[in-house]
């Protein structure tokens, strides 16, 4: 496997589970030093374990994404771990209350808002403040079909993932001349053990409407993640990257 990202330090939050796991340990496999950020740090410290194991080089940290204190900690020890920072996927995110806009209560809105927008925020301020101090570096942010789409009885989440794709163009502009990429990716239905959970019934009707006929997997959205975070990538900056089995192009 090619070591294309030997000698580079990673930082991934929502690394502990599905996308961000997959991301993590596909980092590591290709030669980079990968910090797995994560609310849940004892399942962080398993990632970490298994990536030591097949031999790459990992460390945990536990963070909650929607508090910036806990971001800017989470990003120094990075650099204080490794000595820099130079690509990051902000992929750690909520799927809230299920609910139309009208019932939708303040809290469950804020948090939703906190986890899933202004996380990313608070994750680029710091990242991209390492990285400018590196010689730039290239960050992904991990958005959803629903950044370009909407979907019943998800206010806060359509809303947020917009915001996420905006917020990655706007970023992209800022910094492309100082080094730092920024690109966005869009899930669709991914199968993980969130979604193995639902009934059979349910689980089938979201395979039906993808037009490939079935739900993609972490490992596909690490692929193209880990794609835009690479040199080959060079010259792709402020877009936003669909792997949805064409569930958008309907």
């Amino acid at each position: 496997m090619a070591k294309d990202f030997d000698g580079k330090v990673a930082f991934v939050t929502g690394g502990a589970s599905g996308i961000g796991e997959a991301v993590a340990r596909q980092l590591a496999e290709r030669g980079a030093k990968v910090v797995v950020a994560d609310l849940k740090l004892d399942t962080a410290q398993k990632v970490v374990d298994a990536i030591k194991a097949a031999g790459g080089e990992a460390a945990a940290v536990a963070v909650d994404v929607g508090k910036m204190d806990q971001v800017e900690k989470a990003v120094k020890f990075t650099v204080d771990t490794y000595g820099a920072l130079n690509v990051a996927v902000n992929n750690a995110g909520i799927g809230g209350t299920a609910a139309p806009l009208g019932d939708y209560t303040f809290e469950d809105w804020h948090k939703v808002i906190d986890v899933n927008l202004n996380s990313v925020f608070y994750s680029m301020k710091y990242e991209i403040a390492e990285m400018l101090k590196a010689g730039g570096g290239a960050i992904v942010n991990m958005a959803s079909i629903l950044g370009s789409v909407a979907f019943p009885n998800a206010p806060a989440y359509v809303t947020a993932k917009h915001g996420v794709v905006g917020m990655t163009k706007s970023a992209a502009l800022d910094y492309a001349k100082k080094g730092i990429r920024v690109t966005a990716v869009g899930p669709g239905f991914i199968d993980t053990p969130l979604l193995a959970a639902l009934p059979k019934e349910a689980l089938e009707g979201l395979k039906t409407v993808h037009p490939i006929g079935r739900l993609g997997t972490s490992d596909e959205v690490a692929a193209l993640t880990l794609f835009l975070l690479s040199d080959a990538a060079s010259n792709v900056t402020g877009s936003y990257h669909l792997v949805d089995g064409g569930y958008v192009s309907q």
